[in-house]
């Protein structure tokens, strides 16, 4: 129990920075923040959540890495289901806490009417959902590339085989790959790339007063950011197998032998040195 709970809270916590952030600056009308506050929260988001249950849970925030992770064997299957639930459960405590949080601010914004069209639309705050220019085609190939992306880039964070990064550092550099996304992938449709991240949110939405819209408009768009995630996020660790993970030596590569050779060898001559001794030649 102690260990869904923790992924219920670091959802949660993901949440409360990200969709505060996205509640301040539409509510504001842009004069408390603008689009990049919002993507710094997520991120920030993203790395708090991370620190916050890494020991007990692994902090698994997004039903399609988890999925992955299952796979890749990183993760027990029977852990799956208990997670996702966790997961979209924790969005939507997080979604709910905003509402609550930004209510006053969302009924001003609104004038008391809830949508998820026109200029005074505030759905927008918590789901995701496409510009109107972009064809369904086009939204799910966005997502695809996006969560493809994501994976692509944090399944190699620690593999021993390649450079890994220090365990320490995993979690700002898992937010700084969700930054760069979101600064550059989130024109076209809000860059979701977690199933949980949208659905959560939107069925706050769907309990909070903006009806059944949230799932009906924009061409029944609900769908594109559970599932284009989950195959983006298939294709990314697909990729990352391929190209990457097998091709790699069976053995951690030691980092320039040579080097540590050279700087035992400067050790010894020095201690020699301070012995008054001589020193041997040393040829390399």
């Amino acid at each position: 129990m102690t260990l869904f709970v923790s992924v219920c809270m670091c959802v949660c916590v993901m949440k409360l920075f990200g969709l505060s952030a996205a509640a301040q600056v539409k509510t504001s009308r842009e004069t408390k923040g603008q689009t990049l506050s919002i993507h710094l929260s997520w991120a920030v988001g993203v790395m708090s959540a991370t620190y916050l249950t890494k020991g007990i849970s692994g902090a698994h925030l997004n039903p399609a890495v988890s999925l992955c992770f299952c796979i890749l064997g990183k993760l027990r299957w029977g852990q799956l289901l208990p997670y996702c639930v966790s997961q979209i459960f924790g969005a939507y405590v997080g979604a709910a806490l905003v509402y609550a949080l930004y209510y006053d601010a969302i009924m001003e914004f609104s004038g008391g009417v809830l949508t998820v069209y026109g200029p005074s639309e505030t759905s927008s705050i918590f789901a995701t959902y496409p510009t109107e220019y972009l064809p369904l085609g086009g939204g799910f190939l966005d997502q695809v590339v996006g969560t493809g992306t994501l994976l692509l880039c944090i399944l190699s964070l620690t593999e021993k085989r390649n450079a890994p990064a220090p365990p320490d550092l995993i979690a700002p550099i898992v937010a700084g790959v969700v930054l760069g996304i979101i600064m550059s992938m989130s024109a076209n449709c809000g860059a979701a790339l977690n199933p949980a991240r949208d659905l959560g949110p939107r069925l706050l939405t769907l309990t909070a007063g903006w009806g059944t819209e949230v799932f009906t408009s924009f061409n029944y768009w609900f769908w594109v950011p559970i599932v284009a995630p989950i195959i983006g996020a298939l294709t990314g660790t697909s990729l990352y197998l391929i190209f990457i993970e097998w091709q790699l030596p069976d053995e951690p590569q030691e980092s320039h032998p040579e080097i540590f050779s050279i700087s035992a060898s400067i050790k010894q001559s020095v201690a020699l040195w301070e012995k008054g001794e001589e020193p041997k030649s040393t040829h390399f």
